[in-house]
């Protein structure tokens, strides 16, 4: 009971010194004012969506024109992994409504632009970690694992140097899309079942008579 109690007491004093990280941290990654930086962060944040959409779906077209049934099913299990953190994050986004660090701390922090939707958690993040993760699930190469951990990393700290999300919302959008790709191993699995039924073989045709 004593130790329920003192837990109690120090909870406001957490909360507060984790609040006051989230936006100290902010602050001093969105105040990284050099041109490369602040470019890179540019063009990551405006690239996102296209290339963690577009992976699965050249993967898909080009699995589809030289008929590669299993580059199909590793860009349908990248894709609905991707998808996944998408409908998750949004879903979040709506339930919690965290208003953005410039919105509550508009002397502090400096957007490059203001989204519309809410902060918590980071939507891009989640795609970038839910690419990454899925691509190096199916191909457990270090290179394929080192670029996209690299990149899905560097947009989290774009999203902050863009002033758009606290460290918070870009942790628990890299935790979100790594998290879909791991459980979308699971459900891709029914998915793969249902969408590529395996071929009877002769064999099996003649076991059935017996």
């Amino acid at each position: 009971m004593q130790k329920i109690l003192f837990i109690l007491c120090f909870l406001p004093t957490i909360f507060v010194s984790s609040q006051n990280w989230d936006i100290n941290t902010l602050k001093k990654i969105n105040n990284w004012d050099n041109g490369f930086i602040r470019n890179s962060s540019k063009v990551l944040s405006s690239t996102t969506p296209y290339v963690a959409i577009g992976v699965p779906a050249v993967m898909a077209i080009y699995g589809g024109i030289v008929k590669n049934e299993p580059l199909l099913k590793n860009a349908l299990y990248v894709g609905s992994s991707v998808f996944e953190a998408i409908v998750l994050t949004y879903s979040m986004k709506y339930m919690i409504d965290r208003e953005r660090p410039f919105e509550k701390y508009p002397d502090k922090i400096d957007p490059r632009h203001r989204p519309s939707s809410s902060s918590f958690p980071s939507a891009h993040t989640a795609m970038a970690f839910s690419l990454a993760t899925s691509l190096s699930i199916k191909y457990p190469k270090w290179y394929v694992i080192a670029p996209s951990a690299t990149w899905a990393c560097a947009v989290g700290i774009a999203r902050l140097n863009d002033g758009v999300h606290y460290p918070s919302d870009v942790i628990a959008g890299a935790v979100v899309g790594a998290g879909c790709a791991v459980v979308n191993i699971y459900i891709n699995h029914w998915m793969q079942t249902w969408l590529f039924p395996q071929k009877k073989t002769a064999t099996n045709n003649i076991v059935a008579w017996y």
